[in-house]
């Protein structure tokens, strides 16, 4: 199984930038997939999920109206759209796949190796 995650980089606040998430050698539509972030010092934290078809999201209370989950199942790929950032979105974001659409980050089965986002103020 590999998750190949794409998009990052540097922006300005009030910018926005668009990850991708290629998924392979798994079923994806079996899998809800999540986007977690990770900045420097800090534990790795949840930012959105999806739902196995895309009919549910879910979203951290700090990225509310800003960020937006969505996902192909015929291209096996998870979108995380970010828009208005923030300095304090600046983070290594991964996305992961889990069995549980509403498990905890324990669930989340397999993670993709990041992608850099920094936001300049």
């Amino acid at each position: 199984v590999q998750l190949q995650a794409s998009g990052g980089g540097l922006v300005q606040a009030g910018g926005s930038l668009r990850l991708s998430c290629a998924a392979s050698g798994l079923t994806f539509s079996n899998y809800a997939m999540g986007w977690f972030r990770q900045a420097p010092g800090k534990e790795r934290e949840f930012a959105a999920r999806i739902s196995y078809s895309g009919s549910l999201t879910d979203y951290a209370d700090s990225v509310k109206c800003r960020f937006t989950i969505s996902r192909d199942n015929a291209r096996n790929t998870v979108y995380l759209q970010m828009n208005s950032l923030k300095s304090e979105d600046t983070a290594v974001y991964y996305c992961a796949g889990s069995r549980a659409y509403r498990g905890d980050i324990a669930t989340y089965d397999y993670w993709g190796q990041g992608t850099q986002v920094t936001v300049s103020s």
